[in-house]
């Protein structure tokens, strides 16, 4: 308890899933905690839970991103953690997506054993449009880029701080259903690389976490393929929010003081790397 204490954080996508998980293991750890959602209504009814505050965030609008964080200047003078957590998987409100997908994947599984040829495609990319496209890179890369921005101009005064961003296991493997998330996330990867480099003078580490499959309202979705899923992985389990959690806890503690640049992936060995 309290290692984060006396600390100013900032969640974005905090109301709830993995955002929520991190703003409730921050305030465990005596952090502030600032909870940024355009689910509003959610993010005030969770932030009376642990005492934190609650602003109204579209990550993917520049101009709302700046409003945002001028006032979280105004209101807290500092910022010590940013965790770019919002994100979107695409697929919200269209289960005839979900479920055609599951379709394919099924099919696919069937012809293979069968035959050991595949006559089923996802086909994804030649039917994205561009709305599909731009919307999941809005929101995932430009909104990381656009909160990092504006939170620079608050931490650069002090010249310390903790960014943490939000990857996925698919930024590394790809996913056949999902081109523009694996895109996103890939780029957010790169970017938190890039972004170390340049912050280092300024003590502002930058890391990322790339989560594996974990127990959330977004994988739940997957139908049949969640056994397939712990099949491939080596812990035969899907993760906990909470294991995420506390990846966030150590990024943002001094214990990881040392950190910047890196990719913590707690995935239950579904990828390995370093």
């Amino acid at each position: 308890m309290g290692r984060l204490k006396n600390k100013i954080a900032v969640i974005t996508g905090g109301a709830r899933g993995l955002g929520a998980e991190i703003a409730k293991t921050f305030h465990k750890e005596k952090a502030k905690v600032i909870i940024c959602d355009i689910l509003y209504e959610e993010a005030k009814t969770f932030s009376k839970k642990i005492n934190a505050t609650a602003i109204k965030l579209d990550v993917s609008d520049s101009k709302n991103v700046a409003l945002v964080f001028n006032k979280i200047n105004n209101l807290f003078k500092k910022v010590d953690i940013l965790v770019n957590n919002a994100g979107i998987n695409g697929f919200e409100q269209r289960q005839d997506i979900i479920d055609k997908r599951n379709e394919i994947n099924k099919a696919q599984i069937e012809e293979f054993s069968k035959n050991k040829k595949i006559e089923t495609h996802f086909d994804v990319t030649v039917n994205m449009t561009d709305e599909d496209w731009f919307k999941m890179l809005d929101v995932h890369l430009s909104g990381t880029f656009f909160c990092t921005r504006e939170v620079l101009k608050i931490m650069n005064k002090f010249n310390s701080g903790s960014i943490i961003n939000m990857g996925s296991v698919l930024g590394t493997t790809g996913g056949p259903s999902s081109p523009h998330y694996s895109a996103a996330k890939g780029g957010i990867l790169g970017y938190t690389r890039a972004l170390a480099r340049e912050l280092s003078s300024r003590n502002i580490r930058v890391n990322a976490i790339a989560p594996g499959y974990i127990k959330t309202n977004m994988t739940n979705h997957l139908g049949f393929v969640r056994e397939i899923i712990k099949n491939q992985t080596p812990m035969k389990k899907f993760g906990d929010a909470e294991d995420i959690a506390w990846a966030a806890v150590y990024l943002a503690s001094e214990e990881a003081k040392f950190m910047t640049g890196q990719t913590i992936s707690p995935n239950g060995g579904f990828v390995m790397n370093q």
